[in-house]
Order: structure tokens, then sequence, then C-alpha cells
């Protein structure tokens, strides 16, 4: 991990969190039968996390066979599902299309987070692009089950082991910038802990494959856009300029990545040189719908330069 430059402070840039407070004594009535009449609206979007515990997979979750779904490990994904080898250029690929813009000019490489098929990245992708209204193409994080995909986010933040997602997003990264193409990644969760692994490998193969110092590694990194959502990393290579959206009333990010508005552990988190960090609360009682990304997350999301500008 990239150490902090002791020229800088550690603590990132951030704005302002909202007003509204999920814990305040008078609202909290509210929140908790909020979060109640949320559940079977949440069981329905999430059907396809569901999908995955069903009896017959039960076993899976907790050490048994994976599901075919790691078949697709780091796969590149496209419109329909249609699947593409690692570091495939990106102008080569059918991406997924906003509905109301036929003809987008931009592209946005995904990674999603733990327990989502195929099929379910897909959906987040869908909304993506219809938020942003870019070209979508997904890394692939496939789910082996919830015990599996726990474990893996363990390793990932020591920066340890083999994930499938973190080589094929380097590799996809290391191409695009050395043929001269600027690349806009986007993280969820888990996503945002692989974009973290990705990007330090990309500045350490530059610096060791390419001969580049590091002040030369970040300049060229300085390509690529960034925007992670409840993601669970807590550091952040610097060159990249970065958007992270935490929602205070989610626990990965609070928890697991860089932090809630009050966080006594901040002095050893590091969002990136120049990030955004755009903290805001927002949700009820129902942990799950504090954490989505279609409807919690991308309702929050503003085009890129505005963001690094701090007008959300």
């Amino acid at each position: 991990m990239t150490a902090i430059n002791s020229n800088r402070s550690a603590l990132p840039q951030t704005t302002p969190a909202s007003k509204k407070s999920l814990f305040n004594p008078i609202d909290l009535g509210k929140a908790v039968i909020d979060g109640i009449k949320d559940i079977p609206k949440n069981i329905e979007m999430g059907k396809d996390v569901f999908e995955a515990t069903t009896m017959r997979e039960l076993s899976r979750i907790f050490g048994g066979d994976a599901k075919p779904d790691r078949m697709s490990d780091g796969a590149l994904l496209g419109a329909g599902g249609q699947q593409y080898p690692a570091g495939t250029p990106l102008g080569q690929i059918s991406g997924v299309m906003p509905k109301n813009n036929p003809n987008p000019n931009k592209t946005i490489l995904y990674t999603n987070g733990i327990m989502t098929p195929a099929e379910g990245q897909l959906r987040e992708m869908q909304a993506i692009a219809d938020r942003s209204g870019a070209k979508v193409v997904g890394v692939h994080n496939a789910t082996q089950g919830l015990v599996t995909d726990l474990a893996q986010c363990v390793t990932d933040k020591l920066d340890k082991g083999s994930n499938p997602a973190v080589d094929s997003l380097a590799n996809t990264v290391y191409n695009e910038l050395k043929a001269g193409r600027e690349v806009h990644l986007m993280g969820y969760s888990q996503g945002g802990l692989i974009t973290a692994r990705a990007l330090n490998d990309v500045q350490q193969r530059l610096r060791l494959e390419d001969g580049l110092s590091q002040a030369q590694a970040e300049k060229l990194m300085g390509k690529l856009s960034v925007e992670t959502f409840g993601a669970a990393s807590t550091r952040y290579p610097d060159g990249p300029q970065y958007v992270h959206y935490i929602n205070d009333a989610d626990a990965v990010p609070t928890l697991t990545g860089l932090g809630g508005s009050v966080d006594p552990l901040a002095f050893l988190k590091d969002a990136g040189k120049g990030a955004v960090v755009h903290r805001f609360t927002d949700g009820n009682a129902n942990l799950i719908s504090n954490h989505m990304l279609d409807t919690l997350y991308m309702q929050h999301r503003v085009p890129f330069e505005q963001a690094r500008q701090n007008q959300f």
C-alpha cells in the first residue's frame, strides 16, 4: 500500500454530511417502521442474492461447492451477459447502454460486490448506465457463497492471495493506460476493495516493468477517474482522481472502509491524494437497503466533474 505522504494531511477531502441524522430520537421510531416496511421491497430487489442461499445451496455458503458463477470470475461483462477475456480493449466490448442515450461517448468499467451473480451485476450495470449516461462494462467479481466471499474480502484487504477480478481489472486498466486512453472506474462494496488492490498492482507494474519513477507512475495514473460506493477499502494509491460516496447509515464503508463522518481511526486511512469523499446520511433501520447500489447510492451520484468540485 502507498505510504501516507508526510507533506499532506492523512485526512481526505470531505464534504459535509447531511444534517439529517438517522439516530435522532424523534426520528428513530419512524426509521424502524420504515425499515420494516422496506423489507419486502429489498427482498424482491435482492432476489439474485437470496437465490444463492436457497436450501439446495446452503451447503455452498458454508464451504461446499461453489456456484457455476465462479466460471465467470474475472470476465469482462457486456450487454446481454456476453463475456470477454481480461484485457480486451474497452472499445471492442458491446457494453450495457443507457436507456435514454443509445450513443454514449463515455465508458465506465464497473466491479461489483459480494454475493452477486452475473445477472445481478448486469442489473446494477443498467442502473449505472441510466444514471450516468455512459456505456458500462463489468469486471465480474464472482460469488462462491457468503463464507467464501467474506474470506476473500479479508485476503483482499491483506493484499494476499489470488483474485481473478483484481487481475482482470489491473490488466485492463494497464493496457488502456499504455494505449494512451483514459479510464473511468467504479467499484461498489467489495468491488471498491478490488479496485484499490488493482490500482496498486497497476502502479507497481508501471514502476517495475516500465521503469517509471513513483512520480511518473502517479502522473500517468492521473488519467484514471475512480468512483467508489459503500466501498470496503481503507486505502487508495495516489495518482487517480477519486470520488468516494459513503452513507453514514451504511455499516460496510463506516466499519470496513474509509469510515463515517465521525471516525477516530481516520488517521490510519488514505482516500488517495486530492480525493473527494462525499459523506451523507440516508436510509432507515434496514441495513440492507442502506447499502444498496441502485436504489440508494445511485440516487446520490452526480456527474463526475461536478463531484470533483464538491457540488452535490
